[in-house]
């Protein structure tokens, strides 16, 4: 396989890079708040299964 050279690699890149369809600053924004969200949503939930998880562990080492 031929090698390329830096300036055609480069010249490669930014063909390709101006082929990409950004996301709007409004998309961006919307998605961000919908991952900070997600992220909250299941923080919550694995620390209430944490939590459970824990108490049963107690639980089951009271019983010993």
């Amino acid at each position: 396989m031929a090698k390329t050279s830096l300036s055609e690699f480069i010249n490669q890149v930014r063909a390709e890079t101006r082929k990409v369809i950004w996301p709007s600053r409004q998309e961006t924004t919307t998605i961000a708040i919908f991952v900070g969200i997600m992220m909250l949503i299941l923080a919550v939930f694995f620390l209430g299964i944490d939590s459970l998880f824990g108490m049963t562990v107690r639980w089951l080492l009271s019983l010993a």
